[in-house]
């Protein structure tokens, strides 16, 4: 039988560390009064479950803080910002992998074969892409000179991670670019894809080689380097976006950044509402004829892009309250 000051320690874990630093000893006593006047209580279990999560939520720039401990402003949208980084990254690795396979398919698809409802939703989807990379251009760009100009010691991990991870990935996308199947297609004879360098597509399927060729293959014949980038390219993108969300919540960004980031996140948000708009549409069409059509992997795929961007919405809501109040 565990004794309260126990099972006080075990409910107080619930909470984030920092919460437990400035609060744990005094919310502790008040758990460990309860628990001996109640022995029993699962209003009080679920009670502490829930604000512990919110306070999970609100460390990560997902939720409105509570209570008396209230950080500064800009630290809350920064921190949510941060969170926003990352989850628009899984974002558009997923958004990636699922173009580059629809990109191959209507490589190889002549335009007589092609069905209208598909052709739309790849095109809602190849707009929506380029959208999104445009908007990553205009967000790096002014973060990384506030890094750069920094120069705090507590950049210099979360740099060389971001470093070797974008080494890797450029490598490896490199390297494997040079297998992919959509060379030789029908593309440069009017299909969809001509407006689109080759070259591009053929990257984007490189780094997303671990959704391309599935995991199921790896039993039919593919070799010790391309199993190797299976492995490490997931891996190399989740190290980089990790490292980028810790850049930007460690970085100095003034006011008026944090502002300009927060209203291209929202529009980030919306561009990849859109691609998910168009891949949801690819999928309900179905099966059309050729290799135009959505497998179960990229159903899965869509549904792991929609809570990606789900928690991407929620962040930069957070973001935003949070800089009406700087501003206030």
């Amino acid at each position: 039988m565990k004794t309260p000051q126990e099972r006080a320690a075990r409910l107080l874990r619930w909470y984030p560390n920092a919460w437990r630093n400035r609060y744990g000893d005094e919310f502790a006593e008040l758990l460990i009064a309860d628990i001996e006047e109640r022995p029993q209580s699962a209003e009080r279990a679920l009670d502490v479950v829930r604000a512990g999560l919110l306070a999970r939520f609100a460390m990560a720039g997902l939720a409105e803080w509570h209570g008396a401990w209230q950080p500064d402003p800009a630290r809350r949208v920064q921190v949510s910002l941060g969170t926003l980084c990352g989850a628009l990254t899984a974002c558009l690795a997923l958004a990636a992998a699922m173009w580059s396979q629809l990109a191959i398919a209507w490589e190889w698809t002549l335009p007589a074969t092609a069905t209208q409802p598909t052709m739309r939703a790849t095109l809602v989807m190849s707009g929506a892409v380029l959208a999104f990379l445009l908007l990553v251009v205009l967000a790096v760009a002014p973060v990384g000179y506030a890094i750069v100009r920094n120069r705090n010691s507590r950049m210099v991990a979360p740099l060389l991670v971001l470093a070797a991870a974008v080494s890797l990935l450029a490598f490896g996308g490199h390297h494997f670019l040079y297998q992919w199947p959509g060379s030789g297609g029908h593309g440069a004879g009017g299909t969809l894809f001509p407006v689109i360098p080759a070259g591009l597509q053929a990257f984007a399927w490189s780094l997303t080689y671990w959704f391309s060729v599935h995991w199921f293959w790896l039993a039919t014949g593919l070799g010790g380097w391309e199993i190797a980038w299976i492995v490490a390219s997931p891996l190399a993108l989740a190290a980089a976006a990790a490292a980028a969300a810790t850049l930007v919540r460690r970085a100095e960004l003034s006011p008026g950044l944090l502002a300009y980031e927060t209203r291209l996140a929202a529009a980030a948000c919306a561009v990849m509402g859109v691609f998910l708009g168009g891949c949801g549409f690819w999928v309900y069409v179905g099966r059309p004829p050729g290799l135009a059509h959505a497998g179960q992997i990229d159903i899965v795929a869509a549904i792991l892009l929609a809570l990606a961007l789900a928690a991407a919405y929620q962040a930069q809501r957070t973001a935003l309250r949070g800089l009406q109040l700087v501003r206030g």
